[in-house]
């Protein structure tokens, strides 16, 4: 009778530890779709504001047709982007377009001057901002996720339930650089 329950405990034992890590693997699951949804909403606010700073910029240089073409052109591509290393490549094309309309403005004094477009590169900033901090908070979840399904005893529950791991939100080296746009000069 003792042997029974001693199985049965430690039956019960083993039952509680993989419900429990099969939640926690879900609870973290759940926080990398919470902070990618974050990313999402603010690269939907930047998406809406480009094509405003296009028409903008278009009031004062009219004649840049291509560098307006490129930029619109990496907007669609990264919106249609699926897939989080897709999306982060698509966006270090849109980062590399926008910084060709701020350089345009160096070329048009009353540009720089434009009270629209003081705003538009404000709030572009502002919504750079809050791409990354939503990157930074996705991929600490992404980290903590993977760490859980590659560690030891999880991964065990992690590969029986098929747990994969999850892609981080990078941008390249080059794109970290925030270019420096001054209006004031």
């Amino acid at each position: 009778m003792d042997l029974l329950i001693i199985i049965l405990g430690l039956l019960a034992i083993i039952v509680l530890w993989v419900v429990l890590a099969y939640n926690s693997l879900i609870v973290l699951k759940n926080r990398v779709k919470e902070a990618w949804s974050d990313i999402d909403v603010q690269l939907k606010r930047r998406y809406d504001l480009i094509p405003n700073l296009v028409e903008t910029v278009k009031g004062y240089a009219s004649h840049e047709q291509q560098t307006f073409e490129k930029v619109i052109q990496a907007r669609n591509m990264a919106m249609n982007a699926q897939g989080v290393k897709e999306k982060g490549e698509a966006e270090n094309v849109l980062a590399g377009a926008l910084k060709s309309i701020f350089a345009l403005s160096e070329n048009y004094p009353e540009l720089k001057a434009s009270v629209n477009f003081l705003e538009l590169q404000r709030e572009l900033s502002d919504t750079e901002n809050k791409i990354q901090a939503a990157r930074r908070f996705y991929n600490g979840n992404v980290i903590e996720l993977n760490n859980k399904i590659e560690t030891v005893p999880t991964n065990i529950i992690a590969n029986m339930f098929g747990f994969k791991l999850a892609e981080f939100f990078e941008i390249e080296e080059g794109e970290k650089v925030v270019p420096k746009v001054d209006f004031n000069k």
